[in-house]
Formats: structure tokens, sequence, C-alpha cells
């Protein structure tokens, strides 16, 4: 397993210096930064050259995360904008070769944040499907795994559980889809946290991880660390575990993630790098 975070960590806007961040996340111990998918087109080919070299440089993975907008919404009534979510993720993948970057994640199969004004659940399931059949061709042909974040109640009504997650896979029918557990949901919808990380096996493609509150990893005391590290073992899963932490309030990031209160201790910037640091060592040490 290899460990890392998102790379909104230390701000409170959906955006970064990905170079310094880079290096910032290596500095703290981590193998993995995960940026945003959008971003990917927004970059020259300059700059992810400049990414990937520095990626090479400290020995790190990249992955790629992403809650569609609305306009770009996969289970959308409206034709053109599920051709128009069809077409980001499509290009996104494409020009992940840039930054040699392989999984791309996040619930992609709708939109985020949900705002619950059409919830049909049957007919918008069954659209998705159809739209991320023509998604997968293309991440097939690429070389790319797409996994698919179950999401809870209160950010999205379509794939809330594991169970639900499965049965999208199946549905879609890829080699290339995955699933991601994301402690944080899973807390909140699965009757057995455990339990729901042997139940996706090896079709596990991807681990988000934290505290009940968002919390760094090692901060709480309410989600079962060490049981969840043993499941990791016995299922055989070797992928990437990334912390999702949100700590700061205000801004889009605390605005879409709901942090209302600062979460941090009115750290600053070098006990924010302390905090990742110490949630690094811990994952390490805990799920090892």
């Amino acid at each position: 397993m290899k460990f890392g975070s998102l790379y909104s960590y230390w701000g409170t806007e959906w955006n970064c210096d990905y170079p310094a961040t880079l290096k910032r996340m290596k500095d703290a111990g981590c193998d993995v930064l995960e940026m945003g998918a959008t971003h990917i087109l927004e970059l020259g080919d300059a700059a992810l050259s400049e990414l990937r070299a520095l990626k090479n440089e400290y020995d790190m993975e990249i992955t790629l995360n992403i809650g569609p907008a609305k306009d770009k919404d996969l289970a959308s009534r409206d034709p053109q904008i599920r051709k128009a979510g069809i077409e980001q993720l499509s290009a996104i993948i494409r020009r992940m070769k840039r930054i040699d970057a392989k999984t791309f994640i996040g619930a992609m199969y709708s939109y985020w944040p949900c705002d619950f004004t059409d919830t049909d659940k049957p007919g918008n399931w069954g659209r998705s499907v159809e739209s991320m059949k023509e998604v997968a061709k293309v991440a097939e042909a690429e070389g790319v795994s797409l996994c698919q974040e179950v999401l809870n109640r209160f950010e999205s009504y379509l794939v809330n559980t594991v169970d639900e997650g499965l049965k999208y896979l199946d549905d879609v029918g890829s080699p290339s889809m995955k699933l991601l557990i994301d402690t944080f949901h899973a807390n909140i919808e699965e009757d057995d946290l455990v339990g729901a990380f042997y139940q996706a096996g090896d079709r596990l493609g991807h681990v988000h991880v934290g505290e009940a509150n968002r919390k760094l990893p090692g901060m709480g005391k309410n989600i079962p660390w060490v049981r969840i590290g043993k499941a990791l073992h016995e299922i055989h899963y070797d992928g990437a575990v990334v912390m999702e932490p949100f700590l700061l309030a205000g801004g889009p990031v605390g605005n879409d993630c709901k942090v209302w209160r600062d979460l941090s201790g009115g750290a600053d910037g070098a006990k924010m790098d302390r905090y990742l640091a110490d949630a690094v060592r811990f994952l390490r040490e805990t799920f090892a």
C-alpha cells in the first residue's frame, strides 16, 4: 500500500500550486498526491511535463479525483448534459498519460455536491450506467482504472453502500471499473464498516481514509483502524490509501464539505505539516 492525501489539505480553495504541494507531501512522507481531475485539462503541456518530472524525481504517484459539476451529470435527463459529462471524463482520461497517472476516482456516476432536486433513482441509475459504458471504453483503451466512490446519503442518492457500488460495477460491466471505499462515508452508511472492505474484495481499487468528523486518521477514536488494516491485508489490497482531511472552515472547500468550525486547533502551516506527517506514520504503523 502507498499513502497520500488530497491536494486541498492546506487550503480552502479547490486549487493549489501542484509542484509546491507535491514537494510538501513528499516531505511529510507521502507516496501519493491526489489532484483535482479537471485541473489536468486546465494545466498546459509544460506544466504537466514539470509535474511528471517532479513526480518521478520524488518517486511518487498521482491519482485524479473528481466530483463532476451538475452540468456534466452522467445521470441527467438532458442528453446534452450527459454528452458533456462523457466528453469531459473522456478528455481527462486521455490526458492522464501526460503525468503517468493510471487511477481516476470519484463520484463520476453523477454530480457533486448533489442538490437533490431530482432523485429518480431507477431512471437516473439507468442513464448513468449507459453513459458510464461510453466512458469505460475510453478507460479500457487508455489503461486507466475508474474507481467509483460510494458516498453517504447527505452527499448523493445514487450509490450509498458497497452493495450498491458493486451492483453499479456489474451493470456497467467493464474491467476498467473498480470501487472506492471512504471510511468517512462508510461509517455513516454501512452496517459493518470493516465488513464492507471484505465485501468489496478484489474489486476494491482505491481507499479514502479519514475520521468520522473528517479529521486526519489517528486524531479520533471512532474508526477501527487496526481492523481495517487487517481487512486490507486479507483481501490483498496493494493500492493507494489517500487521506481526505478537511480541517479548515471557509471558502469553497469548507462550504462544499460542510466544515463550519476550525478543526485544526488554530494550526499554522508548520503545524498542519506535522499533522500530515503524523497521520502518514500512523497509517503505515497501523496498517502494517
